[in-house]
This record gives C-alpha cells, sequence and structure tokens, in this order.
C-alpha cells in the first residue's frame, strides 16, 4: 500500500489495523524471548541501513517538506519535519547508542526473603504492545521504534500525515535491521496511511493487541488521546519550560543559557518560554537579558518592568505566561525572589522543565527542592531535557504523567516488572 495513500474504506482500514494488532502480539512473544544480542544486531543493522539509504530517505523528506510548505505549516513544524545529512547521521548513532546500553528486561529490581524462607524477586519485563502515534517528526520512528524494541516490545507507530513518507523511508531501514537478525518484522510496524480512523482505532477500538499508548506532539493530540483512549497512556501536554536568573546569577552564563534555552531549537518541548528574573539583580542584568533576546530575533513580550527596559518589547497578557509558543516568543516576568519565582511555575507552568541560575547554593536548592516539574536544572539550558542527553540513547517523549513513567521516557521506562518466588515446598497455613 502506497506510503502517500490518504484514506480507504472503513472495512479495510479495521482489516488492517487487526492484522497489525495480531502481528504486534505473535511478534512481541518473540521478543519476550529473544536474546539481547539479536535485538542489538537488529539495531546496529538498521543503523547501517539508514546511512546506506540516505538518499532515499532525504528525498522522501524533500517530497514531505515540499507539501508542508504549500500546506502552510509553520516555521517550528517545518524545522520538526527536516531532515538533512547531519540529523540521518544523529539517527544512526542514536540506534547504535541504544544497541549500546545494558539490557533493560530480566534485572532484578529488588529481592527479600520472608521468614518462612520464600525468596522474592521483582524482575523487569516488558510492557508489551505499544502504540505510538505523533506529530511531524519522523525521527520518532527511528527513536521509538530502537527503544521498544532494545525493551522487548512491540510497537505500533502512527506517524503524522505531514511526514508519511520521511517515516515510511526510516521504517523500511528499521525493517530491513529485523530481517537481517531473525526477528519478526511485525516488530516494528507503520501504519502506512494517513487515514485518521487509524487514531480511533488505536484508541479505542484495538484494546484486545495495544497494552499502552504514547501520543507525542502537539497539546490537541495528546489531548484527545488522554481523553478517548481505553488503554493506559504516557504522554505529556504542552512543555511550557521556564528560566528563572537569580540575584546571585553571573550574568555571562545568565545570557548564555537564556540564549540557548529559547532559541537553540524553538520548535522541541524543552525550549524555555518563560524567563523570569529577580527584582534584586544588579542593575543592568535584567537589560542585558532582554536586549540579547531582541537582538538575537526573539520577540519579548514583557510586563511594566520589562517593557521599561527596551520600546520593542510587547506588552505581555494573561495568556501568554500559560503559553508553549514554540516560536522566537518569550514572555518575560520580574519577580520578587525566588519564592515568587516558584509560586508562578506552579501557577503557570506545564510540569516539564524548568532551570534557575544562581551562584547561590542554598537558593539553588530551594529551586531544585521546590519545583514539582520532570526535570528541574542548575545553571543549565532547559534544551537538555532529551533522553539521548541523559544518555539513554533517545526517548519516546518527556512524560508530565507523575503515574509510571515521568521525564525522558527510554527503554528503563517501557519495562513492568513482575514478582518471581522460589520456596522450598512452603504452604500457607
Amino acid at each position: 500500500m502506497s506510503p502517500a495513500a490518504s484514506a480507504i474504506a472503513d472495512n479495510e482500514l479495521q482489516g488492517l489495523m487487526r492484522r497489525f494488532g495480531e502481528q504486534a502480539v505473535a511478534a512481541q512473544a518473540t521478543l519476550a524471548r529473544s536474546t539481547s544480542a539479536s535485538r542489538d544486531a537488529a539495531l546496529r543493522e538498521a543503523a547501517r541501513a539508514v546511512r546506506r539509504q540516505t538518499a532515499d530517505i532525504l528525498a522522501a523528506n524533500a517530497e514531505d517538506m515540499a507539501d508542508g510548505e504549500q500546506k502552510g505549516l509553520s516555521a517550528a513544524m517545518l524545522d520538526r519535519l527536516r531532515l538533512d545529512g547531519s540529523r540521518l547521521e544523529a539517527i544512526a548513532r542514536g540506534l547504535e547508542q541504544i544497541a549500546d546500553l545494558p539490557d533493560p528486561l530480566g534485572r532484578v529490581l529488588a529481592e527479600w526473603r520472608r521468614p518462612n524462607g520464600l525468596l522474592i524477586r521483582r524482575v523487569a519485563v516488558p510492557l508489551g504492545v505499544i502504540g505510538i502515534i505523533y506529530e511531524s517528526r519522523p525521527n520518532v520512528t527511528a527513536d521509538a521504534g530502537a527503544l521498544c524494541l532494545k525493551s522487548g516490545n512491540a510497537v505500533i507507530l502512527r506517524g503524522g500525515s505531514e511526514s508519511l513518507r520521511s517515516s515510511a523511508a526510516i521504517h523500511a531501514a528499521l525493517a530491513e535491521g529485523l530481517r537481517a537478525a531473525n526477528l519478526p518484522e511485525g516488530a516494528i510496524q507503520l501504519v502506512p496511511v494517513a487515514d485518521r480512523g487509524a487514531v480511533g482505532l488505536m484508541l479505542s477500538g484495538m484494546t484486545e493487541f495495544i497494552d499502552v499508548l504514547v501520543p507525542r506532539g502537539g497539546k490537541g493530540l495528546v489531548a484527545r488521546v488522554q481523553q478517548e483512549a481505553r488503554v493506559p497512556v504516557i504522554g505529556h501536554l504542552d512543555g511550557n519550560c521556564h528560566v528563572y536568573v537569580d540575584r546571585a546569577a553571573d550574568l555571562s552564563m545568565a545570557m548564555a543559557i537564556v540564549l540557548n534555552s529559547k532559541l537553540r531549537r524553538t520548535g522541541v518541548c524543552g525550549a524555555a518560554e518563560t524567563l523570569l528574573v529577580d527584582r534584586e539583580a544588579p542593575a543592568g542584568h535584567l537589560a542585558a537579558l532582554v536586549h540579547a533576546l531582541l537582538d538575537a530575533g526573539c520577540e519579548v513580550r514583557g510586563d511594566d518592568s520589562v517593557q521599561a527596559v527596551d520600546a520593542r518589547v510587547r506588552a505581555a497578557c494573561e495568556a501568554d505566561w500559560g503559553t508553549e509558543f514554540l516560536d522566537a516568543i518569550i514572555a518575560v516576568r520580574v519577580v520578587d525572589g525566588v519564592e515568587q519565582a516558584i509560586a508562578h511555575i506552579a501557577r503557570y507552568g506545564s510540569g516539564h522543565t524548568e532551570s534557575i541560575v544562581t551562584q547561590d547554593a542554598a537558593t539553588a536548592r530551594l529551586f531544585l527542592e521546590r519545583v514539582d516539574s520532570a526535570i528541574v536544572l542548575h545553571n543549565a539550558s532547559t534544551q537538555f531535557a532529551d533522553g539521548g542527553e541523559f544518555g539513554m540513547g533517545a526517548e519516546i517523549g518527556i512524560s508530565t504523567d507523575r503515574f509510571h513513567a515521568r521525564g525522558p521516557v527510554g527503554v528503563e521506562q517501557l519495562t513492568s516488572y513482575k514478582y518471581v518466588l522460589e520456596g522450598s515446598g512452603q504452604i500457607r497455613p
């Protein structure tokens, strides 16, 4: 079936998705018995296939980019969609890095012996069949497929229509790796049509096959999945990330961190969307930060104190404090110290990633302890909110949930556990 197909008859789609589900269940049973060496071999061969097929993948991406530009996708969406030689090499290296990780399966998470002699172990096992629904980013095809394979899970991938050709080309490399390692191709399946009905089926029509869903995309997609899914969901809403520059911050460090947090890549969920500056910061610090952002081409929306710094600053409205701009726009507010910064983040933040810039260890400790987000940093850019930067090889997403997985979702977060008990004839009185 052509990956460019946009819609098929309902009964044909239902049949297609049911076959995907059946093949995924069968493949997962095989993966659960597979060796770590075979799964790693598949990932390494997939990395080689990505490099061999670079021209084909880039050609497919060029078609997706042309369509995206014609459809008027935002600059942030186009940046997420775009592939080039360096990004493809990063995908290949990510596959190899995941292969190099320790086997997450079979780990003994805890062990104890009861007074009756029973030995109890808690042992890591796969989650099962994972459905992943994502938008725009073709690299998720590789990251998600690889992480699921490494952790012994079968996966059904449903990428966005805007990246369908790119995702299909990357999936072909993953399938080549599976074949080379004699693992079932049903372990990593990509829905080959853009029909939105496939999403609905994954949410509520495949409960006999799919054990958990992971949405990765805009707020609308994630909210829909969380509202309509009939199986557990690992997901995050928007990444409304903050940088707080304290009165004890080093100005040169603060400028570097703020600019990198906001502008390195504006379309990623770890990009800073709000800058908070301590009112007691040395004279000139606020102006220096605002001028640096404006001069770098970033639109600044600020409160009265920030507007007084530069006529180019636009007035911030209430909605700006809770907005994930995913663009070269930042909201800036002056706060009365770390306590007010923490309160602002608690009110407007999305629980994703927050950073404090300060040379005061006690203030940093207070911020790190009190801010209840998945990732908190001291003197570092929010753009480190990335599984690859955590040494995970890659990630499926940054979870803001508190249930099961929080922060970067890597191979360990894609496992559950079972209890294994060993006795010597014990019976319960």
